[in-house]
């Protein structure tokens, strides 16, 4: 048995009969729409086919009119406007379209992106007071602003009209500003969960009077890369702002492409991974401002001079996070043994910039919740980001503390904060107070939410293609994860480091591939002929002009017990893995005194009953099949490695039939004596047999008083016993040994493998795991 690494929650139902009105659709897809709760014709009009008709009028949020107006006023009156923006993609996407519609509506405008190490997150007091020095009459906050109570005041105190756009949570009394643009505080708003580049375009969209897809190449990227719900309107505008990205002129969405060396359609993976990074980025390591300046440029040489620039701060900020959570790492492992409930480390030096990547990977390592600050000694401050489990909501929670932050804002799963250095222990206990309170230990544990169970040979490239018809995947709407059993036909190590897996499964008559990347590790732990139970993504490989159907795997278990097959091996130290938190023991039949990785070795009559083991070393053959019998019979096991050799084979003698006997003995009779020593070696050639089986018919005879034998001379007993043949125990003892050897040694795997398992304690069968909502 594998035990998988996540929990996997199947929450499929069988409602196939609730769904019977989607007409072209295969039951598969049916039923991923249904589990969408995407049951009607219109419904799923609307999802296979985003459209902008389906759109909100923007005016629907409360104040849009209002702040619509003020702008059109400062346009007439050439007032100077600035954009204040945010450091993250979303931020810098959004500061893009908001500038770039006010230019277009005639507005005097310029914007402004707070540096994250000088002036932390959001709107800070220095750069309002510096807008109005700069003679700004309004400020545009995009993607941020919703927390900005004090600097709300100031603006209203300096004369300089605010309009906050934001889509953060809303805290328990909003800024007094001039104007709020947030789906959360606008009741007659029917979506709530736009990106903030999505309130900013709804913003341009109200401001311009038209609908502005000019701009949906921005929207796009912000939408996907801050991990809205890609449902309502976000699914929209990330669908046809695909479309939009992948057909761009824009010279810094060119730009971006050819650094990063994209070809092709532009997929929501391809902005998650290689065009989000590399905007966020550069307001990781300093001022974001190159970033908007690159989404803005006209200029398609500078505009690639700049991509090259933030390519390279990429390349540094992967460096710096690989550092810090190293840092991190060793943090945890001199604490204790027992990992505490929710992670907070914290150390000087620390760039707050990419503390949020840091924080995410250790909640990928560790399944919990982690806190990561850097300590700026000089202020006495903590600054740093959040990241959480699925089980935890960190707004909520740390808004039960909030007394212990100078500044907190974020979401259920992710959250920035500073606070002072000396409430940074008291932080992590009541944290972990709460997370005791309110988590069990599988809270602990990553959900898989599988889709369906399916078999391979029902899946064909045309039903993948049309379950592509459900992206862009992302938040809301996930890439959908399949379960399938099956027996991989080949298992190898691939890579430079041979860290992943491959595996190749026959379907019919078509070849499907599985890939699990980063799971080399278990490689020794799966054993020939085992049945997979696997978790992933199927998806279309296509190579040299050949689609072929294959599996990207997240997650794989092994539910019935494991053969390893170790016989004759002269290296089974090295074949046999211990996995952490495993018990293993070997056993012997007879004195053997040392075991692979010093494995404690026990006789078989140490064994309790239903014991329960997780790996059995089987170091030698038993005496009788019944001794092994007997130890399966009794023991709970999950893994059982064969280990032993056989040095002297008796299997690999001639076996002698009744009619070999037979003829030896009349031979006999006719000579009247035989002299072993000299005439065994001349008769065993003459007749084709093996030396062994002239000496062991001897023996046998002369066991059973049929011959006698004196200095090697054989002579006839005048007066033989009648016994058959069986009655002599040397006969059933090479009989027995015969049986052994062929049973255990000279046995196939497979062979092997189904004579034990005829003996395995019932308790050992695998029991299906537990269907979550479904069957």
């Amino acid at each position: 048995m594998l035990q998988s690494k996540m929990k996997w929650k199947f929450t499929y139902t069988d409602q196939m009969e609730k769904i019977q009105s989607i007409k072209g659709l295969t039951p598969l897809t049916q039923q991923l729409l249904m589990k969408r709760e995407i049951v009607s014709d219109d419904a799923v009009r609307r999802f296979l086919n985003p459209s902008i008709d389906d759109l909100h009028d923007p005016f629907l949020m409360e104040d849009m009119a209002k702040a619509v107006d003020r702008l059109r006023q400062a346009i007439e009156n050439e007032e100077s406007i600035l954009v204040f923006g945010d450091y993250d993609a979303d931020g810098v996407s959004s500061t893009t379209v908001m500038v770039e519609a006010l230019r277009e509506a005639g507005a005097d405008c310029d914007f402004y992106i707070p540096n994250r190490f000088t002036e932390g997150y959001g709107p800070n007091e220095d750069a309002f007071r510096f807008a109005y020095d700069s003679g700004y009459s309004i400020i545009i906050t995009v993607d941020t602003g919703i927390a900005a109570m004090n600097e709300a005041d100031l603006a209203k105190q300096l004369g300089i009209d605010l309009i906050i756009t934001d889509h953060h949570e809303v805290q328990e009394v909003l800024p007094d500003a001039y104007a709020i643009i947030h789906p959360k505080t606008s009741s007659q708003y029917p979506f709530q969960e736009l990106a903030g580049v999505g309130v900013a375009f709804k913003f341009a969209e109200a401001l311009l009077g038209r609908f502005p897809k000019d701009l949906l190449d921005l929207v796009v990227i912000g939408t996907i890369a801050d991990l809205v719900p890609l449902k309502g309107e976000n699914r929209i505008l990330a669908a046809i702002g695909l479309q939009a990205i992948s057909h761009s002129k824009r010279p810094g969405v060119l730009a971006l492409k050819e650094v990063c060396g994209i070809e092709g359609e532009i997929t929501e993976e391809t902005i998650g991974f290689t065009i989000g990074p590399r905007l966020n980025a550069v307001g990781r390591l300093q001022d974001a401002t190159p970033a908007v300046d690159l989404l803005l440029s006209s200029n398609v040489e500078e505009a690639l001079e700049i991509a090259k620039y933030i390519n390279q701060l990429n390349q540094e900020r992967q460096k710096i996070v690989s550092e810090i959570a190293k840092q991190a790492d060793e943090m945890l492992a001199e604490r204790s043994d027992d990992l505490e409930n929710v992670i907070v480390v914290a150390k000087e030096g620390w760039n707050p910039g990419v503390l949020g990547i840091v924080a995410s990977k250790l909640v990928r390592q560790y399944d919990r919740p982690a806190i990561v600050l850097g300590i700026d000694s000089e202020k006495g401050e903590a600054k740093g980001s959040a990241r959480s489990i699925d089980a935890f909501d960190l707004f909520t929670n740390c808004m039960e503390v909030r007394e212990r932050f100078m500044h907190f804002g974020g979401h259920a799963q992710a959250a920035g904060m500073t606070l002072s250095i000396d409430q940074i222990d008291s932080l992590r206990s009541d944290l972990n107070e709460l997370a005791e309170q309110k988590l069990s230990e599988d809270d602990y544990q990553q959900v898989l939410d599988i889709e369906m169970t399916v078999d391979l040979e029902d899946i064909s490239l045309k039903q993948i293609e049309e379950v592509n018809q459900l992206r862009p995947f992302g938040m809301g709407n996930p890439k959908p994860l399949f379960h399938v059993r099956k027996e991989p036909k080949e298992v190898r190590l691939i890579g430079s480091k041979k860290n992943h897996l491959k595996f190749q499964f026959q379907a019919e008559s078509s070849r499907v591939d599985g890939l699990a990347f980063g799971m080399g590790e278990l490689y020794p732990q799966i054993s020939p002929s085992d049945k997979l139970d696997i978790v992933g993504e199927l998806s279309i490989n296509e190579w040299n002009g050949r689609k072929n159907l294959q599996i990207m795997i997240q997650d794989l278990r092994i539910e019935d017990w494991q053969l390893f097959d170790l016989r004759g091996s002269r290296h089974v130290e090295k074949s046999i893995v211990i996995p952490p938190n495993e018990s293993f023991k070997a056993v012997t039949f007879s004195e053997a005194t040392k075991s692979p990785h010093n494995i404690p070795i026990y006789s078989a009559d140490d064994f309790q009953q239903d014991e329960r083991i997780d790996g059995l070393v089987i170091l030698d053959l038993p005496k009788d099949l019944e001794e092994l019998k007997e130890l399966f019979k009794k023991i709970l096991v999950s893994k059982i490695f064969v280990s032993y050799r056989v040095e002297e084979s008796t299997f690999l003698q001639a076996w002698p039939s009744r009619d070999h006997f037979k003829w030896f003995y009349g031979m006999l009779l006719k000579r009247k004596e035989f002299n072993l020593h000299r005439e065994a070696d001349q008769l065993a050639r003459r007749r084709g047999w093996d030396r062994s089986m002239v000496d062991f018919i001897s023996e046998v005879f002369f066991e059973l008083e049929f011959v006698k034998i004196k200095d090697g001379l054989i002579t006839i007993n005048s007066q033989p016993s009648k016994k058959d043949l069986k009655e002599s125990k040397l006969y059933q003892e090479r009989e027995k040994q015969l049986m052994i050897e062929k049973t255990l040694y000279y046995s196939t795997y497979k062979e092997l493998k189904n004579w034990i398992n005829q003996y395995l304690n019932e308790k050992v069968k695998p029991v299906k795991e537990e269907v979550v909502n479904g069957l």
